[in-house]
């Protein structure tokens, strides 16, 4: 369930980072935090 949540926030992310609206929010740094959580997922595999 929790990989659900996970994965519905991170397509929400980048879609907002797509459209522009993070940049104008100054919020960029989401997809940064979003980077670093799945960084350890790609090691372990």
């Amino acid at each position: 369930m929790l990989f659900l949540l996970y994965y519905v926030a991170a397509i929400a992310i980048l879609t907002l980072h797509f459209t522009g609206w993070l940049a104008r929010h100054n919020l960029e740094w989401l997809i940064l935090v979003l980077a670093v959580t799945v960084f350890p997922a790609v090691i372990y595999l």
